[in-house]
């Protein structure tokens, strides 16, 4: 395979994290909308399987053995239990919330990151992210302040949903220098697809689905699946650093869908708090990216 085909092209690489944040908005309001009919299980389950299946079809055949090989399986194993996990708080949360600020609470995940990456990978908290953490929790505390008529267990869900994606990018930062990504993406879609597949006679049910719901069933799967292949591909393009505060995006992408499918539009008080968890969460982006300019500069120097 040409290794040009890797070469750091970090435009391409923006716009494929764009698409890749409208999908995933996509997948969260498809679910949303499919959550008021079918079991909320059912439709994780169709999600993972659908995601499960295509990567099979497509990439089975050509990696073979290298799709499923790693040095640490039950790592791996885990990784997949708390985004299967993480999935279904989101969706739970996504159900009872508007779609713009069910997505904001998420993006409280960057911050607390910064609280567990001091506890299980021993970095310092600087006094300038502690300032973030509490800014991003306090535009919590607006979106989800009395009289929003927000419901309190929705914003349960979605604190939780942050909580579990923090520490599911902790075990993704662990893993990913030893492993090949597609590698980790194929084992979170089979654990999702196994664990749920062995409890479908516990939640299958609902009204059978017309043929427009069998296609947004199956786009969930689609959805997600070319969301991260997407995800992947932009960060073989361009540094972390350069593309994470375009994923920001995905709170217009939320906003946008949330007015067209929805007639959503967060009030000023809740804006104002959804502004202030982006910002937050996106200075903490930002200075990942300055102490790695300034470690680079530091070992040149040396």
């Amino acid at each position: 395979m040409p290794h040009t085909q890797f070469e750091p092209q970090p435009l391409r690489g923006i716009i494929y994290i764009l698409i890749a944040v409208f999908f995933f908005t996509a997948l969260d309001a498809t679910s949303k909308y499919l959550t008021r009919t079918f079991p909320l299980p059912m439709i994780v389950w169709a999600r993972y399987t659908v995601h499960f299946l295509l990567m099979l079809i497509f990439l089975a055949p050509s990696m073979r053995l290298k799709l499923v090989t790693t040095r640490n399986p039950w790592a791996q194993v885990r990784r997949g239990l708390v985004l299967l996990t993480t999935s279904c708080f989101g969706i739970a949360g996504f159900r009872l919330l508007p779609l713009a600020e069910a997505t904001a609470v998420i993006f409280l995940s960057p911050l607390i990151v910064v609280l567990l990456a001091r506890w299980q990978l021993g970095e310092k908290i600087t006094p300038a992210r502690w300032v973030a953490v509490l800014a991003g929790f306090s535009g919590v505390l607006l979106i989800a302040r009395p009289g929003s008529d927000l419901p309190v267990d929705g914003l349960l869900f979605m604190v939780a949903t942050a909580f579990l994606y923090a520490i599911y990018q902790i075990q993704t930062r662990r893993l990913s220098p030893s492993e090949n990504s597609l590698t980790m993406l194929f084992y979170g879609a089979m654990i999702g697809t196994v664990g749920l597949s062995i409890a479908v006679p516990f939640y299958w049910g609902g009204p059978t689905p017309t043929p427009f719901q069998v296609l947004q069933i199956l786009s969930l799967g689609v959805l997600g699946g070319i969301g991260h292949w997407l995800f992947i591909m932009a960060f073989r393009h361009a540094k972390a650093s350069t593309l994470a505060p375009f994923t920001y995006a995905q709170l217009i992408w939320a906003t946008l869908l949330g007015y067209l499918v929805y007639d959503h539009l967060p009030d000023g008080i809740a804006f104002i708090g959804i502004v202030i968890i982006a910002l937050s969460s996106m200075s903490i982006a930002l200075s990942e990216r300055f102490k790695k300019s300034a470690n680079s500069i530091n070992q040149t120097n040396n």
